[in-house]
């Protein structure tokens, strides 16, 4: 078996029923499959395929670091029966596909000579940076493929887990403060309490249930929600993410139970639950063990969490969500 273009040269019996069947590989003239390295060691373990020498894999992960971990990838996604296009593949193949892309999926009843596929997978280990600017570029562009954008993680022992993005936009029933509510509010007399925290001291009607939460004899607001009061001329990233929530008709609340900076309401509180987390980049940087944890407890409670990421003054906000059921690829247990 030679190492040709990138791939592994397979030209064994096997070779026309791996493409055919499984869609594995790519096909070239006269019988001959090409294989990546990581497509090599998946038929060696589940086609019972030869390998080029009993000490490939050592030489192989000294010159692909990354070969165990894309094999446990691509475990994950075939053992259910999914046929997988890697990117190595793609250029000669007549499907679209983003540069960024690890590879294309198609479901076990399809194939790819003759049908589209249904998503677009990317893989990340668990302790990879979390990049929300890059994912929401990516996710968007797949998505207008009517296309899945896929994550697949992979943790440090070979546990993989999936997750779709998506982008959202979030919209709710309540009135925005006006600016002249949010005048009225800075006339009220207040004080700082730390933090950029003010109590507001006041038992007359407040005008905007958004902002602020009831106390006895007055208000306490947070930081940012003053802010938006005092009209100050440079607002953080916080502030201008809340003055985008209030906007969009949603009703914003502390989100430290869920480990996130909101909840948000798309009603009035006690009319429903609050269908969305939402996180405030700069609180602190993630990378993808902690989006996975907040993705997974976001869907524990039935929300949905969603990443702030701003573009030319425009909000966007990037949705990590837990597939259904049948569609969570994973691999098995190591023992």
């Amino acid at each position: 078996m030679e190492f040709r273009e990138g791939c592994w040269s397979y030209d064994g019996q096997a070779a026309d029923r791996l493409w055919n069947k499984s869609a594995l590989g790519r096909p070239k003239k006269n019988g001959i499959l090409h294989l990546t390295s990581s497509e090599l060691l998946f038929c060696h373990k589940y086609r019972h395929i030869d390998l080029p020498s009993t000490n490939w894999l050592m030489e192989m992960l000294s010159l692909e670091p990354n070969l165990i971990d894309e094999f446990s990838i691509l475990e994950a996604l075939r053992m259910p029966g999914n046929r997988i296009v890697l990117h190595n593949h793609l250029h000669q193949m007549n499907h679209s596909f983003e540069n960024s892309t690890w590879g294309l999926r198609w479901d076990s009843n399809s194939h790819p000579r003759n049908s589209d596929p249904v998503s677009e997978i990317r893989w990340f280990r668990s302790s990879d940076p979390f990049d929300p600017v890059e994912l929401i570029k990516w996710s968007e562009v797949v998505g207008k493929k009517n296309r899945i954008a896929e994550i697949l993680i992979v943790d440090e022992e070979q546990a993989v887990v999936t997750y779709n993005l998506s982008n959202k936009s979030p919209k709710g029933q309540l009135i925005p403060p006006s600016q002249e509510v949010l005048q009225k509010l800075n006339s009220i007399n207040s004080i700082n309490i730390g933090e950029g925290n003010h109590f507001f001291n006041t038992t007359k009607i407040w005008p905007v249930e958004q902002l602020g939460i009831p106390m006895d004899e007055g208000r306490f607001v947070d930081s940012y929600s003053v802010e938006l009061i005092q009209n100050q001329n440079s607002l953080s990233s916080g502030a201008r993410i809340l003055s985008d929530l209030l906007s969009r008709g949603l009703h914003p609340r502390p989100g430290f139970k869920y480990g996130t900076r909101w909840r948000c309401y798309d009603q009035s509180i006690g009319q429903d639950h609050a269908p969305w987390l939402i996180s405030d980049p700069d609180e602190r940087s993630m990378d993808w063990g902690d989006a996975c944890l907040t993705s997974r407890l976001s869907s524990g409670v039935n929300k949905t969490w969603l990443y702030p990421v701003e573009k030319n003054g425009i909000w966007g906000f990037l949705a990590i969500t837990r597939p259904p059921a049948n569609a969570r690829w994973n691999n098995p247990i190591r023992k």
